[in-house]
């Protein structure tokens, strides 16, 4: 068994949303496919991943290291004892004389090659990707279905309270109990009117939360946390940046209610200082490491240990990212809940077209891999890759 050739391409997300930090007009996400030898009903099997939105493409470290890397290996160097793929030896491949530090140049591309290697794993083992990951990661844990929360809220042109409250409804109506929007991308009394009016439709401030998409200097992060605190929110997203503790520190001592934050780290390291150095809470926290942006899953499971070793479980884990992808993760490391962004980032966003939220939560599916295949607009991209 061998992989034959790994090939990569950009898609513009073509979104005019915008966040309290940036708009998301110029915003490209690298599609990956990685084809092995191995043949299932006269084709050859596929992984396909991509890198989740927030980052932008990242093509060329792809070409000039990663993927040559990987093909340049003796074949029988990246498997494991079964004679599958094995991740963790693919990732190793990758990594060779990459000096440390500087995570971010390169751990989204690694990531989302890495997790498109566990698309073609699972598949080839005949197995969901959940299913796979449990099995290795999980003690086997067998769960049919995992906590959804929908992302939204955003800000765009004409969008006042009736037009907020409007999209809450909707989602609520799509079997959705918990909603995030955001804040920071207006005054802290307007921003303020708007959580009021989003807690007139949910059932408790246990089911909204918001996030700041680290867009806040200290004087705002302090004046913010102070304005939100009364509400006790499900959870304060990122009211910092992502790698001053020192300031999080700050917040989290005059915020008792939980906070969000760490979907801008990309190494194991970072999330280590991150939990030790940010103030933050155990019991009550919320981490939101971005898988595929951030080495992919071996690497994520490494992350996992850690913060077991630092006191924190698992269920205190949301990972970034409302895909197919993020959905498979949780569920197969049995983790606090998956976040969704239906209708948002085009085909990029969302679950299998026959997926149905119920009463907050998503069912995992049974398909072989990841299940990209049964998300018909995106596997159209995906399939243009292999020709």
């Amino acid at each position: 068994m061998r992989i034959r050739e790994i090939r990569e391409t950009a898609i513009p997300l073509k979104s005019s949303l915008r966040n309290a930090v940036f708009d998301f007009s110029e915003m490209t996400t690298s599609v990956v496919a990685v084809i092995t030898d191995v043949v299932r009903e006269g084709k050859p099997v596929v992984g396909y991943a991509f890198n989740s939105t927030g980052r932008y493409a990242c093509g060329a470290q792809m070409r000039a290291r990663f993927v040559p890397r990987i093909l340049a290996a003796k074949p029988e160097t990246l498997l494991d004892a079964g004679g599958n793929l094995d991740p963790e030896k693919i990732l190793a491949c990758m990594l060779q004389r990459e000096k440390p530090g500087g995570h971010t140049e390169r751990s989204v591309a690694i990531g989302t090659i890495e997790v498109a290697v566990w698309d073609a794993v699972a598949k080839i083992a005949g197995k969901p990707l959940h299913r796979v990951l449990s099995e290795r990661y999980n003690g086997g844990a067998a769960i049919d279905k995992v906590p959804c929360y929908v992302g939204g809220g955003w800000y765009e042109p004409g969008k006042g309270l009736k037009e907020l409250q409007d999209e809450i409804r909707e989602k609520l109506g799509q079997g959705y109990t918990t909603m995030k929007i955001k804040v920071g991308g207006a005054s802290i009394p307007e921003d303020v009117g708007r959580v009021e009016a989003a807690l007139k439709v949910v059932s408790s401030s246990e089911n909204l939360a918001v996030d700041a998409n680290a867009g806040f200097d200290r004087t705002r992060a302090l004046a913010y946390a102070k304005a939100l605190a009364p509400y006790r929110l499900r959870w304060f997203e990122e009211p910092t940046d992502p790698l001053d503790y020192a300031l999080l520190a700050e917040v989290a001592a005059i915020y008792d209610a939980p906070i969000g934050t760490g979907e801008n780290l990309f190494s194991t390291q970072d999330v280590r200082n991150l939990v030790r150095f940010g103030g933050l809470r155990a019991d009550r926290d919320i981490i939101q490491t971005d898988v595929p942006q951030s080495y992919g899953v071996v690497q994520f499971s490494r992350t996992i240990d850690m913060l077991k070793n630092e006191g924190w479980r698992r269920a205190s884990i949301f990972p970034h990212g409302g895909n197919q992808m993020t959905l498979a993760i949780v569920g197969g490391f049995g983790l606090g809940g998956c976040e969704a962004y239906p209708g948002v980032f085009g085909v990029f966003a969302g679950f299998a077209d026959d997926a149905k939220v119920e009463n907050g939560y998503l069912r995992l599916p049974e398909r072989p891999g990841i299940g990209f295949e049964a998300q018909n607009a995106l596997y159209a991209v995906m399939q243009e890759l292999i020709g």
